[in-house]
């Protein structure tokens, strides 16, 4: 269900080619990160004045913030080829050999969801990163013989939405380790405003502003729900995306002022009139709307959990003060005194 989502945060098909050519291809062109941005131009220059690859960097952050289209921007800046892979598309040794040993000096190797590697695929790229060489068994048993060959010195760029899974003598490996962090509205106003000239929609600074501060942080829905803004703006309006007719395209997508869509609203719905707002398991919470745990932990609540509309506690999870007046629910303890903190208990012992 979540590929079918409005406000995924996930590349989904109908992406596509579209997202590829709203990508900007150099440092000067990448609106936000600004630390990120400010110190690999530093990294860069330096690699280029020494005629040197540039150290291998890890960039993890939430997905859809342009992990992706950073690794391409630091191969343009460094003037190098852009070999892309991925972490579950290298399922052997082999398959890692044959990428390294197609590489040019200086190229940039990107491994997106690099935490997904193999044991044993790991195990070949720590000497490749390190001495810039790939030891190859030939044979097997007791006719079993190394081979060392020298590979080119290149740039590993990886990405991980979980940086946490990723093995310390992996994550030790990388010389630059660089975190995305959620854009600001305005920054995400830039972007859609950027994306719109390229893709030849009309549209104005409110409307721009209004779609960015709907999505959640993240340049792709922002992208994507220009596209939507301008079906709307094209049917039942003139062509222009305003504030008013975003509003409208935004109303009729069921996705409010927080950018929050039904599944977020419902999923805290159930927590509070069913459960009193928890706390409550996650597998019971699941079972209860209707989606596989996985998704809820993976998809749903880490952006509940930014905006303070949900919380973790030992029992459960449980819905905030915040999420009841978002919702415009009373929370039962309002009229009895202040309320307790999330996972609090009354004094029959309930947990709110």
């Amino acid at each position: 269900m979540d590929d079918e989502r409005t406000l995924s945060p996930a590349l989904t098909q109908a992406d596509g080619e579209i997202e590829l050519s709203l990508r900007p291809k150099l440092l000067r062109e990448y609106i936000g990160q600004d630390k990120a941005k400010e110190n690999l131009s530093v990294y860069i220059a330096a690699a280029r004045q020494r005629g040197e690859a540039l150290d291998h960097v890890l960039l993890y952050g939430p997905p859809g913030l342009g992990k992706t289209t950073l690794a391409g921007i630091i191969a343009n800046e460094l003037g190098v080829n852009f070999r892309v892979t991925s972490g579950p598309a290298i399922e052997k040794p082999g398959d890692l050999a044959a990428l390294l040993t197609n590489l040019g000096d200086g190229d940039v190797l990107f491994i997106d969801e690099i935490h997904r590697l193999s044991r044993a695929v790991e195990e070949v790229l720590y000497p490749a990163m390190e001495d810039n060489v790939l030891d190859i068994i030939i044979g097997k048993g007791p006719s079993a013989r190394s081979i060392r060959l020298d590979l080119p010195h290149f740039t590993l760029v990886g990405a991980t939405t979980r940086a946490g899974q990723l093995s310390a003598p992996l994550r030790d490996r990388f010389g630059v380790i660089l975190r995305l962090e959620l854009y600001t509205p305005q920054q995400l106003g830039l972007i859609v405003t950027r994306s719109a000239g390229i893709l030849a929609i009309a549209i104005d600074a409110d409307g721009a502003l209004e779609l960015a501060s709907r999505s959640r942080g993240t340049p792709r829905i922002a992208n994507r729900l220009l596209r939507r803004a301008r079906d709307f703006a094209q049917v039942i309006g003139d062509g222009t995306i305003t504030c008013r007719s975003a509003q409208t395209a935004l109303q009729s997508m069921e996705i409010d002022e927080l950018g929050l869509d039904l599944i977020d609203r419902r999923l805290l719905t159930v927590m509070i009139t069913q459960y009193r707002g928890g706390p409550v398991g996650l597998e019971t919470l699941a079972a209860a709307v209707g989606e596989e745990a996985v998704t809820i932990e993976d998809v749903y609540e880490p952006y509940l959990m930014q905006i303070g509309f949900l919380g973790r506690t030992p029992r459960g999870r449980v819905a905030t003060p915040a999420a009841y007046a978002h919702l415009g629910i009373v929370r039962p303890d309002d009229d009895a005194g202040p309320a307790g903190p999330p996972g609090s208990a009354d004094g029959q012992g309930r947990f709110f």
